[in-house]
Formats: structure tokens, C-alpha cells, sequence
């Protein structure tokens, strides 16, 4: 995978972490959306932090990669404790941002 697309696509998990973590805000059930919107926001601010070291084609990014997956992955795990749209595209976004991780350092 290149780098380009490996942008898009946590780009892509970024912008579905920020809008389901703004969609649980309206769910009544707020108390239990609380860690998911945590990690909706955790999850966000890793892959852009990721996502801006790619672009420079630095190299010693294998930690950082690491913890994006493990955020990715812990993140979808979350969301997929609950049954809305918001949560379960997030979820699969996340999940797919993951695997695209695991094959660009494979």
C-alpha cells in the first residue's frame, strides 16, 4: 500500500471518529456513550498525529503505527457495543484503517 492511499484512508478514520463521537452527544443514553466518544476522540487525534508524520515519509514511525492499530482496534470494539449507523460505520472504518496498517508494515 502507498503511502497516498494509507493517508486517505486514516483520513478517512479520523473524519468517522469525529463524527461519531459528535453523534453520540446526541444519543440519550449519554452516560454510556461516554467512553466511546473518549475513545472516538483518542482514536482521531492518534491517526492525524500518524497521519501528519506519513506525509513526511519519515521512517521510525513503527511504534507510532503500533498504537494506531491498538487505538483502531479498541476503538471499533467500542462502537461496536452499540447499534447505531454512527457507531457501527465507525467501527468498520476503524477496523479497516487497522488492517490497512498492519499491511503497509508487513
Amino acid at each position: 500500500m502507498r503511502n497516498e492511499e494509507l493517508v486517505k484512508g486514516m483520513s478517512n478514520c479520523v473524519n468517522h471518529c469525529n463524527w461519531c463521537a459528535d453523534a453520540c452527544l446526541n444519543e440519550e443514553n449519554l452516560k454510556d456513550m461516554v467512553e466511546c466518544i473518549r475513545l472516538d476522540k483518542a482514536c482521531a487525534a492518534v491517526c492525524r498525529a500518524l497521519n501528519d508524520i506519513l506525509v513526511t515519509e519519515y521512517k521510525d514511525i513503527q511504534k507510532l503505527v503500533d498504537y494506531c492499530i491498538e487505538m483502531c482496534e479498541k476503538c471499533a470494539e467500542e462502537c461496536e457495543k452499540f447499534d447505531s449507523k454512527h457507531c457501527k460505520d465507525c467501527a468498520e472504518v476503524c477496523r479497516e484503517c487497522a488492517k490497512n496498517l498492519r499491511n503497509f508494515t508487513a
